[in-house]
């Protein structure tokens, strides 16, 4: 009987602790992993905010799907949720989605052989389907936004062609238009979503998985994350290759049914073989520029020229990695020498947002850039470009028409 007793508590102690683990285990960790580094920074003009609050922001890439946090909510973590993107006056995000990345993550050399985010799913909570299939846990995360936005009261729309871009901008622009004439804010307008993945070993090594991924909402497709997988060699793996025959295979359906490529964290040799075989201009979603911040994943001159001379489009990210020092000044000064290599309508913002990211500053506070490109003697038509204008122009065009077939 004292045995019987023993083990009940034991299990009771064990059911505890496993309830513990679900329910604070994802928070911990977000709330270690997605930081505001306090940063002294200028206050921002008021030349500057009002310039601010009349534009189309977008943001090609942040993670916020992964961590669990209700997209609809104003959260104390992290840096990305609905309304921190109207106080920051961004019309569009893109929601990048991460399946997998290795234990001892790293910027130099990773292969695919564990996974951090198998636990993270446990914890969570996510479908069973997901602990063993990555293009499970992507077609999860692409419902966890569609779910959002249906019962988001029509503050969160996720787009995925150009109608739907062209009707949503021709909206947006009214709101702040009548916001405008009655000297209000535009607080509460309307926020569009674009699904795109971080690495295609989301597509579990099976081509038809692309057409899955899309039917599920996927516009934006990264090759390659932190390790190398059947689709390309990454800028942080093993191989130092290029794209596979596979990977070839990959992206002429990928440029068929209108998904953007994305060369974030591709390894030299495969942007080169992209830039070669593409017969649509890509995005490099989230990235740094070797003359600002050297680094492994950071572009040369020479990419940005070849990127720009095939109609691409660069996202600036915030991070150490991608501007070295963390603050608006080194954000800018990246911005510039791109805009000066490649010319200003191929440079936007890519901030890399809740991608276990340090930031200087939340998606609220994006007003900060803004001024900080007109204190560097950008001006207001060129800052309009950088801030979404591009964005903006170049969905309008990539996107897939809603009459394709």
């Amino acid at each position: 009987m004292r045995r019987a007793r023993v083990g009940a508590v034991g299990l009771a102690l064990f059911a505890a602790v496993l309830m513990a683990f679900f329910s604070l285990a994802p928070g911990i960790v977000d709330r270690r992993m997605n930081t505001i580094v306090p940063t002294t920074m200028p206050t921002v003009s008021d030349a500057g905010r009002a310039l601010h609050q009349s534009l189309f922001v977008a943001d090609l890439h942040a993670d916020q799907l992964l961590w669990g946090r209700d997209p609809r909510a104003r959260a104390f973590t992290g840096h990305v949720d609905v309304p921190r993107l109207q106080t920051g006056n961004v019309a569009l995000q893109v929601f990048s989605v991460v399946t997998k990345t290795p234990r001892g993550i790293n910027y130099d050399k990773n292969t695919g052989e564990t996974d951090n985010i198998l636990l993270l799913a446990l914890a969570q909570r996510w479908p069973m389907a997901t602990w063993r299939s990555l293009r499970a846990r992507a077609l999860y995360q692409a419902g966890r936004l569609r779910d959002a936005a249906t019962h988001s009261n029509g503050m969160l729309v996720v787009i995925t062609s150009q109608q739907q871009l062209t009707a949503f901008a021709a909206k947006h622009a009214s709101v702040e238009r009548e916001s405008a004439a009655r000297g209000q804010s535009t607080t509460h307008f309307r926020v569009a979503g674009v699904l795109a993945i971080e690495g295609l070993h989301a597509l579990d090594g099976q081509l038809a998985s692309v057409d899955t991924l899309f039917a599920a909402g996927y516009r934006m497709m990264g090759l390659t994350h932190f390790f190398d997988n059947e689709v390309a060699s990454s800028a942080h793996g093993v191989l130092h290759e290029g794209l596979t025959p596979f990977g070839r295979t990959v992206i002429v359906r990928m440029e068929s049914l209108g998904i953007v490529v994305d060369l974030a964290h591709a390894s030299p040799k495969t942007i080169d073989d992209v830039l070669v075989i593409a017969t649509r201009p890509m995005v490099v979603s989230h990235t740094g520029v070797a003359a600002t911040c050297p680094g492994p994943r950071n572009l040369t001159d020479e990419q940005l020229r070849a990127i720009a001379a095939k109609g691409g489009l660069i996202g600036i990210g915030y991070w150490d990695g991608a501007v070295c020092t963390l603050g608006v000044e080194s954000i800018v000064r990246a911005i510039m020498h791109a805009a000066r290599v490649m010319g200003v309508e191929h440079v936007a913002l890519g901030s890399d947002f809740d991608g276990a990211t340090h930031m200087p500053f939340d998606t609220a506070e994006l007003s900060r850039i803004t001024d900080g490109l007109l204190t560097a003697g950008m001006s207001a038509a060129d800052v309009r470009r950088v801030m979404g204008g591009n964005v903006l122009e170049f969905l309008s065009h990539a996107l897939p028409s809603d009459s394709a077939p």
